[in-house]
């Protein structure tokens, strides 16, 4: 009989439910029967839907309250309590693990690894629950001593892990498809879709798959040095689309040819995306960035030399110019690229799997 691996994520947006996506694929080719699961969907009444509108709808038109959550409830450092949120999904998990019996449990969002955890800890868990951490700060909502394993943005992440939780840890290659790793010229695919001439120098700004933040601002800047053409990346917010002007485009699935083409990425969420340009050894500015865990990813990814962390209008041009030295740009990439010379995720999990 096969090995059975579950896959935990949460529709949060798409980077958790990409990287789950992808992580089922690579497992898939080693001969191992792969199931995703959304936890949110765990949650009776549709009200995982309600709670994924509700922080949509934080980001979108009242940071400030999702900031004030984090700081009170995601970063402290004393011991997660029990929420009523995580028993009712680690009851209904449990119930869902005992229908199809899994050899491992791997989890891409931190409910879901809370919910893993408490049933490891309790024993009604008895396989390995290993948790891939998506974020590269690592708030303690990730965090929980039952898990068996955690699988880190990088190692000094891990350290961080370790020491909190005293379970082993260690840095892993990102998640991404394969697409963003292969060498390509770059294509005419974004400059067409700008409308930029050949010898234009054409940014990318990210909005996530939800179209929050303050992009518009963030293009009109850019475009106001008269030096770049930016696009934003509207995601699914086409309301988003209609506000910018110039360039703007929906939700993509040819992100790499675009990345191709791109002179940098200006990003404000430290998510996949980032990872996805990191792939491509396309330069990362984060700006503006959502609050919470964006902010905090920001200044982790600025801190570990992968990304500029741009503060102000002036700023930010100012950190699009330094991207015109060839050798600034080939240090950040090799920084970069050395993430993906790290273990892959699917070999420490196939190791779990026995």
């Amino acid at each position: 009989m096969g090995k059975r691996l579950l896959i935990l994520t949460a529709g949060m947006g798409a980077g958790h439910d990409a990287v789950a996506a992808e992580l089922a694929r690579r497992m898939e080719i080693q001969k191992v029967e792969t199931s995703v699961l959304d936890v949110l969907d765990l949650v009776p009444l549709k009200l995982g839907r309600g709670l994924r509108r509700m922080y949509s709808g934080m980001v979108r038109s009242a940071p400030w309250l999702y900031e004030g959550i984090y700081r009170a409830f995601f970063v402290p450092h004393r011991p997660l309590p029990a929420s009523p949120l995580t028993a009712l999904i680690a009851r209904r998990l449990d119930a869902r693990i005992r229908e199809l019996p899994p050899d491992a449990v791997v989890s891409t969002f931190h409910v879901a690894a809370q919910a893993a955890g408490r049933l490891r800890d309790s024993g009604r868990l008895t396989v390995p629950s290993l948790v891939l951490v998506t974020d590269f700060a690592v708030h303690r909502m990730w965090l929980h001593a039952g898990n068996d394993r955690y699988l880190c943005p990088d190692e000094r992440s891990a350290r961080t892990v370790m020491e909190r939780t005293g379970r082993p840890a260690g840095g892993h290659a990102p998640v991404v498809r394969p697409e963003f790793r292969r060498k390509r010229a770059a294509g005419d695919r974004l400059r067409e879709a700008a409308g930029a001439r050949p010898d234009d120098k054409v940014v990318l700004i990210s909005a996530g798959s939800w179209g929050v933040g303050r992009v518009v601002e963030t293009a009109q800047g850019v475009a106001a040095s008269g030096r770049y053409v930016p696009v934003v990346l509207c995601g699914r917010n086409e309301r988003l689309r209609e506000r910018v002007y110039g360039p703007a485009l929906g939700w993509r699935d040819d992100m790499a040819e675009l990345m191709a083409g791109a002179y940098a990425l200006i990003d404000n969420a430290a998510g996949l995306t980032c990872r996805e340009a990191f792939a491509c050894g396309l330069p990362v500015i984060s700006y503006r960035p959502i609050p919470g865990h964006g902010r905090d990813g920001a200044a982790e990814m600025a801190r570990a030399g992968l990304s500029s962390y741009a503060r102000t209008p002036g700023e930010l041009v100012e950190a699009l110019d330094r991207l015109k030295d060839e050798a600034v740009r080939e240090a950040g990439a090799r920084r970069a690229g050395a993430l993906f010379d790290a273990v892959p995720a699917e070999r420490v999990i196939r190791s779990a799997l026995g």
